[in-house]
């Protein structure tokens, strides 16, 4: 009788122990399995609850912990780990604190300072990779019946994403000047410029701007002719100028024949003291007098290593135990967060009524391209176009302002080991910048709160090789349409989850967006920085509420009609 039970027994754990491993279509295996601790405790950072006492399991790509009495599993994935600190022995064990990029903070208690070790040790390896080969979406294997491994990678065309803008093809064209990424590695092998704009223009004014990041084409407005281009600042002195240059702005101003005499409008988004100091250190700006027939404004949005110093500080202010109310707003005012993303709103809406509005064309330029500039061209156009507005619309968005355009996401998002300098939160401010307008504008978005939550936390996981590398180059020579499963292809594939129940197609075809961006118009983001609050497992927002109402009313139409239809 005893021997029955313990195979019974036997049975029940290694059903259960394999249960563990099967997450979100994802399956591990207890081949991939580094490390098995158990008798651990997860403790409520609160500590309203009694901890919860479980097993964890160490994969190569997951921490779970496993509650077996309350019969529930915490998933966290390795590269999603962006700090750890083990914190002074008491007397329940060993505690670990580790911190997520997700914003989601645990501290477990280890019976053995040994085991502690170890798991401290596994996560560090596997938090941060080596070698971009090393990442998770090199090994990730769906389950069967998810996806395609081709599904997603075809979205975005450059071409046809034009054309849908209606360019006109007698100011405009389609270059691939820069096929072999010969002119600028960090930008896509096809860019659209000003027809007339010749050969030596093009490879003059690149030789000018940081980088080699021209003046190049991202969004056209077909309703004036108005325009959104995007480019580096010009290289370090006093008084910057190119001849080739000055002449492609000049070509750029004359692809707007209904306002042929406005001025184009330089959106230099430094500050003006940052813009003076760089002109003799990294980067320039150009000269005012030269560049007489062009406007020039700047609109202040800090650098990336301000930006991570407030994120740190914000993150501070979310892990506070039990804070008076006047504590916690004026922590949250002096990590100075919200104003940043009221700064990236304001500029964006600039942008916006300044080509929708006015129909004057905006060059707009940060550092080296590839961070602010991203931020402000991709919200700009998301007010100004109603298809960035939808779930593929805003997938095609990222694609071209980010990951065409070169947006570092290896080295900004900590990817790999090594100096953690180049990180910064640019991704994670415009995804919150992109829910505070949907906080003014709650019918012109098809998708939901948990839309942006997925994208913002898959750009951390690297289980999709879609965020990979830092430009298109890097994405084309490791492959990744071919090695690896895209992002794209998941969401699309469960698009349901993701569809926001007071979308209205009309309220989003009235045109421009024009949020407000007064102070009080600015709100904490709790969904994304506190939805770990209430326990390990993200709390269920309103608008997922209703989304399950507007399911669950759906199922009762379909029944109904059904019993009608047999009666």
């Amino acid at each position: 009788m005893m021997t029955l039970l313990n195979t019974v027994t036997d049975t029940v754990s290694s059903t259960v122990d394999k249960l563990f491993f099967v997450h979100h279509g994802c399956y591990d295996g207890l081949k991939n399995l580094q490390k098995k601790v158990e008798n651990v405790r997860l403790v409520d950072r609160l500590g309203a609850r009694k901890p919860s006492c479980g097993t964890i399991y160490l994969t190569n790509t997951h921490l779970v912990f496993a509650d077996e009495e309350q019969k529930h599993e915490s998933w966290i994935l390795h590269m999603h780990i962006s700090s750890m600190e083990r914190l002074q022995l008491t007397t329940a064990g060993f505690p670990l604190y580790i911190q997520c990029k997700t914003f989601q903070c645990i501290t477990v208690l280890i019976p053995r300072e040994k085991d502690c070790q170890e798991v401290h040790a596994i996560l560090e390896k596997y938090s941060r990779a080596m070698r971009l080969e090393d990442l998770y979406a090199f090994t990730y294997q769906p389950s069967c019946d998810a996806f395609y491994q081709v599904a997603g990678w075809a979205l975005y065309d450059t071409q046809t994403e034009y054309l849908r803008m209606e360019f006109p093809e007698k100011h405009w064209c389609i270059s691939l000047i820069n096929k072999n990424y010969e002119i600028c590695d960090t930008y896509p092998k096809c860019v659209a410029v000003p027809r007339s704009a010749t050969t030596p223009l093009l490879v003059g004014s690149s030789k000018f701007r940081s980088h080699g990041r021209l003046p190049v084409l991202c969004y056209y407005y077909k309703h004036n002719q108005a325009t959104i281009m995007r480019c580096s600042q010009p290289l370090s002195g006093f008084s910057a100028h190119c001849l080739e240059d000055e002449q492609l702005l000049h070509c750029i101003r004359k692809t707007n024949p209904t306002h042929s005499s406005a001025p184009l409008c330089i959106v230099d988004t430094r500050p003006a003291v940052n813009s003076a100091v760089c002109r003799v250190t990294v980067t320039g700006s150009e000269n005012a007098n030269i560049y007489s027939d062009f406007k020039f404004v700047f609109l202040s949005i800090e650098n990336i290593h301000v930006m991570r110093d407030s994120l740190h500080k914000l993150v501070e202010v979310c892990e506070l135990r039990e804070p008076s109310v006047e504590e916690f707003l004026a922590a949250l005012q002096s990590s100075g967060w919200l104003k940043h993303i009221k700064s990236i709103v304001d500029t964006s809406a600039f942008i916006a009524t300044t080509v929708g509005d006015e129909g004057v064309s905006v060059l707009v330029q940060c550092s080296d391209g590839g961070d602010i500039a991203a931020q402000v061209c991709s919200l700009a156009s998301l007010l100004l176009d109603p298809f960035y507005r939808t779930l593929q619309g805003f997938m095609i968005l990222v694609e071209k302002e980010w990951l065409s355009f070169g947006h570092k996401f290896t080295d900004r998002c900590g990817y790999l080991q090594g100096d953690q300098k180049e990180t910064s939160p640019i991704f994670t401010q415009f995804i919150e910048a992109v829910w505070q307008v949907m906080q003014q504008f709650p019918c012109a978005f098809q998708f939901n709160e948990r839309f942006l939550l997925a994208v913002h936390d898959h750009a951390f996981s690297c289980q999709f090789g879609t965020f990979i590398g830092n430009c298109e180059k890097d994405r084309v020579d490791l492959r990744l349409s071919e090695r690896t499963y895209s992002l794209w292809g998941y969401l699309l594939k469960h698009m349901g989850e993701f569809i926001n129940p007071l979308y209205r197609r009309e309220d989003s075809q009235l045109g421009v967006l024009r949020p407000v961006s007064n102070p009080q118009n600015i709100k904490f983001w709790r969904g994304m920085y506190m939805r770990f609050e209430g326990w390990v497992h993200p709390k269920e927002s309103v608008m997922e509420r209703l989304c399950i109402m507007k399911d669950q009313s759906s199922s009762l139409e379909d029944h109904i009609k059904l019993v009608a239809k047999v009666y």
